[in-house]
């Protein structure tokens, strides 16, 4: 991707996670995965800010809610679980990488989903699980 058209996007980039982490760690991938039961091949991240919200708020854990402001170390690429099952062309900016991301800034302050959407959502994927429809490509 040495060629600027060739740049899925240019951020700012967000990580949502119940991790505490430093400014200037990395974020790895082979870490477990918070929708399923393994260690995730990709570390993911996106560029719509209601994006990294839900991944911090439906983050498996009790721990505090956070988002990172993060950079792409290498190469990645859409996010298939978003783009080609659920929202085609990538509206909410959903990327994956094998490559690193840099924790370069915590936002201090954000305005969470109200309770109502939240639950309305952990419902919703416990539904999908009891289907059997909860895969993510990975």
């Amino acid at each position: 991707m040495d060629d600027k058209k060739d740049v899925l996007d240019l951020g700012p980039f967000f990580h949502g996670t119940k991790a505490g982490l430093n400014i200037g760690e990395l974020l790895q991938a082979q870490n477990l995965s918070n929708f399923q039961d393994k260690k995730s091949n990709y570390i993911y991240f996106t560029a719509s800010l209601d994006a990294a919200k839900w991944g911090a708020e439906l983050a498996a854990g009790d721990a505090q809610e956070r988002i990172y402001i993060v950079e792409p170390t290498g190469e990645f690429e859409n996010d298939p679980n978003l783009t080609d099952k659920r929202f085609p062309g990538n509206p909410t900016r959903s990327y994956r990488s094998k490559s690193p991301l840099k924790i370069v800034a915590e936002l201090a302050s954000w305005e969470r989903h109200s309770e109502e959407q939240i639950n309305h959502m952990l419902a919703s994927l416990k539904e999908l699980r009891a289907q059997g429809k909860a895969l993510i490509i990975d």
